[in-house]
């Protein structure tokens, strides 16, 4: 945070979160750009039930649509090559933190390109569709299936994911890792803890800020407990968790679970823990944009992304489904997480104060 990028970076996602009305600055993922082809001969897209209107898969499907996707990577490219092989549209995808897609639509307003958004902080989807940026698709399929304290009954917003943030640690030098967040505040994790910066984790903005809603001035007296303990903000999400994984840090404080899981899956020495005190869901929604150029082909994206075969990519990426319908055989679901109940829209409200009021706070 002291170089000049990163000062920039957090100053363009303050200027833009005036121009969005509260829209969130952040996101999960590294920022990479791609677009691959239209297959030669694709297969059929999956019909939907019969409605007075067609439905996007009963219309012909062509052209291009343009996906602007917070990450994970590699989980974003199978969804795109996913969608483009099942329905011949072209998909030409940016793949970046929230605060870099944000930035970007704001640089492209008065042209604006993109059809489709996924961002990785419910907040920025409700201070979107507050600004008129989205378009309604109430009737897409597999939508009443999603959790319903994560989406907008109205269609403007799927959270067809979830993470949820804890405490990861090291388990080769850490044999009795915090269970709670205050036990953070203990001297045996003095300099040993790293968070990641709320200006560019959109998953870290979202604890932040829902652990403040919840707790208020608790909140704030606790992140300063931490911040006298040593701790440090350390970039986003994995530039906070590598430092861990080699040992030269013990804790992440509002760590991204399916990062975690990723890691510990691969054979690094992390895991992670939900205080039973309760931590924050962050819910990754997906919305059409109202410019859309090919309505229907964004309208075919969403459906896509709640269908089956991609909540199979979803869980396979250790993120959590944002179906309630599916429950991967030994892993954790949402419903079993100790979740703070949380004000959404006071978060999207209050979500640029809380960023420059933590930054500032480890500025000091």
């Amino acid at each position: 945070m002291k170089t000049k990028m990163r000062k920039n970076l957090q100053m363009s996602t303050l200027a833009l979160m005036s121009v969005l009305v509260g829209v969130g600055l952040t996101g999960c993922g590294t920022a990479n750009k791609t677009s691959n082809a239209s297959p030669a001969a694709a297969t059929p897209a999956v019909s939907t039930a019969a409605t007075a209107t067609p439905t996007p898969e009963a219309k012909k499907l062509s052209g291009k649509i343009v996906v602007y996707s917070a990450g994970p990577a590699d989980l974003a490219t199978k969804i795109q090559k996913g969608f483009q092989a099942k329905t011949g549209v072209e998909v030409e995808m940016f793949q970046g933190t929230t605060g870099k897609i944000l930035a970007r639509m704001e640089a492209e307003k008065a042209n604006p390109v993109v059809d489709v958004v996924v961002l990785a902080s419910l907040p920025s989807a409700i201070g979107m569709t507050k600004s008129g940026l989205t378009l309604p698709f109430k009737e897409a399929k597999n939508a009443d299936k999603l959790i319903s304290d994560y989406s907008d009954k109205d269609g403007n917003y799927f959270s067809y994911s979830l993470s949820a943030l804890g405490i990861a640690y090291n388990t080769k030098t850490v044999t009795n890792p915090p269970k709670e967040w205050s036990d953070l505040t203990k001297p045996e994790w003095k300099d040993k803890v790293n968070i990641p910066d709320p200006a560019q984790s959109g998953s870290a903005l979202d604890f932040m800020t829902g652990y403040a809603n919840k707790n208020g001035d608790a909140a704030w007296d606790l992140f300063g407990k931490v911040k006298a303990n040593g701790a440090i903000i350390a970039g986003a999400n994995q530039e906070a968790m590598d430092p861990v994984i080699s040992g030269a840090k013990s804790i992440v404080m509002a760590s991204v679970d399916y990062m975690t899981y990723a890691s510990k899956a691969k054979g690094e020495p992390i895991d992670l823990i939900y205080p039973a005190s309760g931590t924050v869901i962050s819910p990754r929604p997906a919305m059409i944009m109202k410019t859309s150029k090919n309505v229907d082909s964004a309208k075919a994206f969403i459906e896509y992304l709640l269908s089956d075969e991609a909540q199979k990519m979803v869980t396979d990426a250790y993120l959590l489904s944002g179906r309630s319908d599916i429950q991967v055989q030994g892993r954790v679901s949402a419903k079993d997480i100790p979740a703070i109940k949380v004000d959404w829209n006071w978060m999207n409200d209050n979500q640029a104060g809380v960023t420059q009021k933590f930054t500032q706070l480890f500025k000091k």
